[in-house]
């Protein structure tokens, strides 16, 4: 029993406290990727979280879908979702709830932090204040969870805030905006004006079921009784829940961080309303079953403070594609921005506009210019308003966070500021860390130089010599332009033959097209183009092109639309080949073709994107010369995913059992050994609603050994789905030659391997 008798004097409340090397304040995916990249790289990290469960607006909180570069997969951005922490993240998310549960993903994301040592987690803590040494120091925070009614006095040497609207970045001084810069500030084309407004609001979904018996629904007083209030109330349709209402939106024309709770009411207002006129309009018969599961209970919010750094990125960094020697991450999302009177706006729910590929983020965009030992992480990094429409989303908001992780161990491992990092000789190591962990930065290889393997002779079975992709598989329809996109090498004539089906004589064109950026995939230069007459009825049709490549670099085959004609496809799929059609995906702003409004600084270009597996076959034909860039010189260029070229060695698809040897000429300590396989960075695997077909990528090597130098089996690994693999002997091994057995699970899939890194 305890008794306190009536006292006085104020009671306090429990209070504890915490040291750390890092604190971060914000678990949505930008704080969570960065937690778990320090923790796991040896420093103490505090990660203060003021909700129940950890993912921000992926949380079952919000339930919006986690995504990145990849956009939907209706971009031109191939290969291009985000790696490392928050790639295992995804992958780990789409092995166990390819459905896309969001209560599933909570599980997932609270895993991976529990499950570092390093990381204290404090969830249901806000931070309410903080105390500076000085003037550009932070020294400590004061946080308070309601759920133990405890406060914690949170000390360390740095500090990250992800907290969305930058709770210790505002409350330590630092430099902020709030809100759309002039056009004379940056000269950005896509400014908006004050009609349009310059912030983007809040957004509640909610999820309905059928419950198998008529359900009555009686509205509470607060929900909208005007639904005409809603201009496109028209859209509204039984079907739709969850992310589909992601333009029910509002805020924007208000305070998003102090008008919050206002602004979640007018939100319920809406939702309810909604759910009222789909119940009981009498418009929506099919709804009689139905009943109301979920409504969020918290706004998912877009945009409030941006903070400032040593550089701010701006329209022009994406759109143009801005190299910066301190690159540390990448985005792709289009610039998407959103009127501010959101759901009771005449205006379309989002203006975007899409890059022609992704862009670089600099390292100085996430720590702060004026406190010296503050980091910033998800959407308040230090960008335009214009330039946040595209870094605001979640995934590459969390590979940003993965960026501030390793620069905070660095910090701590080299008496460093955040600042100093920005010098050369740190940058280049900060970078090399992350590409390590699969940050993939854009045109930026794996430093080989202490990586064992490029010391090694390596020897494989065999590699994949590709003359054809068989002609094995479905007609496909030219109801769209389609493209079969291959890497071809300069100075080089390339003959192609396929099998095509046509209704009636007709004309079928074919082009040549490439990127006139080599590292790019949108077919913007035509090399040549041929309109080759077809009689009707099936028939094998050679495509010989005398223009030749000025350097080594993806390119498109495209088929041009004429319904009258099918073309043979492949059952056949492997690591970087793949088909691409010119469709539509009006979720993305894609029609086919961009056509941005006049001097708003976006190009024109065609949208060529992939299908979704199971569809999404290759397009089936012989190539003349065969293409030989799947070679294991792959294996040790530094680049783990196809950049330019495919980057990977891929076995014989005859090889049924495809092998590596890894021999060196003198005795090596083995300390680890990594391995980087391809799990499809063209999937987007959305992690929330939308579902996907399979839960285990196709190109992922499940099965495989590692064999000493006597044959022995020092490791095995079985149902391998992540596309990370780092082996650590439990003591330093000491051979000469390392054996590395694969098995072949896929019938139409060869066995392929990005990368191997030795140490």
């Amino acid at each position: 029993m305890i008794r306190d008798i009536a006292s006085l004097l104020k009671r306090d409340n429990k209070n504890i406290e915490y040291n750390a090397d890092l604190i971060v304040i914000g678990g949505g995916m930008a704080g969570t990727c960065a937690a778990i990249t320090a923790a796991r790289n040896g420093i103490k990290v505090i990660l203060v979280q003021d909700r129940p469960v950890l993912g921000g607006n992926a949380s079952s909180e919000v339930r919006l879908w986690a995504l990145g570069a990849t956009s939907h997969m209706g971009n031109n951005n191939r290969w291009s979702r985000e790696g490392g922490v928050i790639d295992e993240i995804i992958v780990e998310n789409l092995y166990r709830n390819k459905e896309g549960n969001a209560v599933i993903f909570d599980t997932v994301i609270l895993e991976k932090v529990k499950n570092e040592p390093n990381i204290t987690l404090l969830l249901n803590t806000a931070v309410y204040g903080l105390e500076k040494s000085d003037e550009k120091t932070i020294s400590s925070l004061h946080a308070f969870c309601s759920q133990n009614a405890t406060e914690y006095t949170l000390k360390a040497p740095l500090f990250c805030d992800a907290s969305g609207d930058g709770i210790v970045g505002y409350q330590a001084g630092a430099s902020y905006r709030m809100g759309a810069e002039s056009h004379d500030e940056f000269s950005e084309g896509f400014t908006p004006n004050k009609e349009y407004g310059e912030l983007l609001g809040h957004t509640i979904y909610f999820y309905s079921k059928d419950s198998g018996k008529p359900i009555k629904y009686i509205a509470p007083d607060f929900a909208l009784k005007d639904i005409t209030q809603i201009p496109r109330f028209h859209n509204i349709k039984t079907g739709q829940q969850g992310c589909n209402f992601w333009w029910f939106e509002y805020g924007g024309r208000r305070d998003t961080i102090y008008d919050t709770e206002d602004i979640k009411w007018e939100l319920w207002s809406v939702v309810y309303g909604v759910w009222d006129y789909i119940k009981n309009s009498g418009k929506f018969p099919e709804s009689e079953n139905l009943t109301l599961e979920w409504v969020g209970t918290i706004p998912g919010k877009r945009e409030s403070r941006r903070f400032e750094g040593p550089y701010m990125l701006k329209q022009q960094d994406i759109i143009e594609q801005t190299h910066f020697d301190d690159a540390v991450s990448f985005g792709g999302w289009a610039i998407d921005l959103h009127p501010a009177d959101g759901v009771f706006s005449e205006m379309a729910g989002c203006n975007q506009y899409h890059s022609k590929g992704i862009y670089k983020i600099p390292y100085r965009c996430y720590f702060s210019k004026d406190i010296e030992n503050l980091y910033f992480a998800g959407r308040l990094i230090s960008a335009s308003h214009v330039a946040f429409g595209s870094t605001r989303v979640m995934v590459t908001a969390g590979h940003g966070g993965q960026a501030v992780g390793i620069a905070a161990v660095l910090c701590k491992e080299l008496g460093l500021k955040p600042v100093d990092l920005v010098e050369k000789e740190y940058i280049e190591l900060l970078q090399q860390k992350l590409n390590l962990n699969g940050q993939s930065i854009p045109g930026l290889p794996i430093k080989n130089d202490q990586n064992l393997a490029s010391k090694a002779i390596i020897v494989t079975s065999s590699e994949l010599s590709l003359s054809q992709i068989p002609f094995d598989g479905p007609w496909y329809t030219l109801d769209s332009s389609t493209a079969q996109l291959l890497p071809l090498e300069k100075n080089t004539k390339y003959s192609f033959d396929i099998d095509i089906d046509a209704n009636t004589p007709t004309i079928l064109d074919i082009e040549l097209q490439i990127s006139s950026k080599n590292f790019n995939y949108t077919p913007d230069i035509l090399l040549e183009e041929k309109n080759i007459a077809l009689k009707e009825g099936v028939q094998k049709l050679k495509i010989s092109f005398t223009k030749e490549l000025k350097e080594n670099q993806y390119a498109f085959i495209i088929f041009r639309k004429n319904p009258e004609v099918k073309i043979r496809c492949s059952e056949m799929r492997m690591t970087g080949i793949l088909s691409v059609f010119n469709k539509t995906n009006p979720a993305v702003n894609n029609f086919g073709k961009q056509k941005p409004p006049q001097n708003s600084g976006f190009d024109i270009f065609e949208f060529w994107c992939p299908e979704r597996r199971p569809l999404g076959n290759n397009l089936a034909m012989n190539i003349t010369p065969a293409l030989k860039c799947f070679t294991k010189e792959n294996l040790i260029n530094g680049f783990t995913r196809p950049y330019i070229k495919p980057n990977a060695w891929i076995a014989s698809t005859e090889d049924k059992k495809p092998s590596m040897t890894l021999k060196w000429d003198k005795m090596q300590t083995i300390k680890s050994l990594t391995l980087y396989f391809d799990t499809d960075f063209d999937h987007p695997m959305e992690s929330t609603q939308m579902g996907h077909p399979e839960n285990v990528i196709p190109f992922c090597i499940r099965n495989y050994k590692i064999k000493n130098a006597k044959g022995e089996i020092i490791f095995e690994k079985s149902g391998n789905y992540q596309t990370i693999n780092k082996w650590v002997p439990t003591t330093a091994l000491e051979t000469n030659i390392l054996y590395i057995e694969f098995e072949n699970a896929k019938k139409n899939v060869p066995v392929s391997l990005f990368g191997i890194y030795v140490e």
